[in-house]
């Protein structure tokens, strides 16, 4: 019983640890939020801190993918009414151009975690959470004869390209609202002429 209880106090600790470096890397950056920042919003001992996370960047990585579980659920309830995987690629590219407004996804996911992953591992993760959804919707068109066989691999890995460089315009924008008013436009305009109009 007290092994249990102890469990959960070390996942709840854990978690109130990544709440707090949450709100504070999106705030300040990662350069700009130290362990001591971390310490002094969270309450909890360096021993507490470092038993969980080895250092900063351990940190940062467990904030980055409690960021994109967060937005992963969000997605997932936006792509309950999707008809068919083309459906589903229009409506998760326009989830994500919304959520790449968010300060905290600006912040963390878009600009510090590029940078503190490195330019190729940053990449890689985004790959493997995303190219392969693409890839599956970008195929279903082109079973259905809206797009070439030949060019499905080139064409999920420039709808990819294409909605990260316009989440990462909104993200780096002054007004972020505009920024996701054109972006959300543009895209739209992009699917439709690459898989064809909504609703056909």
């Amino acid at each position: 019983m007290n092994a249990n209880r102890n469990v959960e106090r070390g996942q709840a600790t854990r978690a109130h640890i990544i709440d707090v470096a949450t709100g504070l890397f999106a705030a300040h950056g990662y350069d700009g939020t130290s362990i001591d920042a971390v310490l002094s919003e969270s309450g909890v001992s360096r021993g507490s801190l470092y038993h969980h996370f080895a250092g900063k960047d351990v940190l940062f990585m467990a904030v980055l993918e409690a960021v994109g579980a967060r937005m992963a659920e969000q997605t997932t309830v936006a792509l309950q009414d999707a008809r068919d995987p083309v459906d589903v690629l229009r409506i998760g590219c326009v989830q994500w151009l919304r959520q790449a407004s968010e300060p905290v996804v600006q912040q963390i996911m878009l600009i510090d975690a590029p940078t503190v992953l490195g330019w190729q591992r940053w990449r890689e993760m985004d790959e493997r959470s995303t190219l392969g959804f693409i890839r599956s919707a970008i195929a279903y068109a082109a079973d259905a004869g809206a797009v070439d066989q030949r060019h499905v691999d080139v064409f999920a890995h420039i709808v990819l390209a294409a909605a990260n460089e316009a989440a990462m315009m909104i993200a780096l924008a002054s007004d972020s609202a505009a920024a996701l008013r054109e972006a959300e436009s543009a895209l739209t305009a992009f699917l439709d002429r690459l898989l064809g109009p909504q609703g056909q």
